[in-house]
């Protein structure tokens, strides 16, 4: 990762001009990026496929990646951004990277304090949520069958009303007689 200085003119507590230098990481400037991309309305995912299933992981343990997605250059005085995203249905796409792209050149230059040069923006993919009222009912996958026990066959049919259900083997048993 790169970094850039860029020259400070201030003046110290006495009011003498000071000269000095301020270093911004990529990294820093990629995180700005990634906070104020995921704020706009409309954005549904940074990254693309495998950088998203590899974050996914990350957010698991707890280690959410915020430059997921993000790309930028700092030069001396400005810096360059490229994104990819998925957006969400129903969001105009061009509307949706412009809205990004204003953002973004806000946030840099507002918490950067470097100019923009451009905010490349790569939609990869529309995230349409699904609709849990028009699914039906599905049967239970195997491995949750063969995870439940098994129920006994008495249980399968239904007990007559007022009589309770007798177990052959015990009436035997009682009478005194071998099964």
């Amino acid at each position: 990762m790169d970094s850039h200085n860029q020259a400070s003119q201030g003046t110290d507590a006495t009011g003498q001009g000071t000269q000095g230098r301020t270093v911004i990481a990529e990294t820093a400037v990629a995180k700005v990026v990634g906070v104020a991309v995921r704020g706009v309305p409309g954005v549904h995912a940074l990254g693309s496929g495998a950088s998203r299933s590899i974050g996914a992981i990350r957010e698991v343990v707890g280690a959410t990646d915020l430059t997921q997605g993000v790309r930028v250059e700092v030069g001396e005085s400005q810096v360059a951004v490229d994104i990819v995203l998925v957006a969400e249905y129903g969001y105009p796409l061009q509307t949706l990277a412009n809205t990004v792209r204003a953002g973004v050149y806000a946030a840099v230059e507002e918490l950067v304090g470097r100019g923009v040069i451009e905010v490349n923006i790569e939609i990869t993919d529309v995230f349409i949520p699904a609709a849990d009222t028009e699914k039906p009912a599905g049967r239970p996958r195997l491995s949750e069958r063969l995870s439940q026990p098994a129920r006994p066959a008495s249980l399968d049919k239904p007990a007559d009303a007022g009589v309770p259900a007798q177990d052959s083997f015990n009436n035997s048993t009682e009478a005194g007689e071998k099964p």
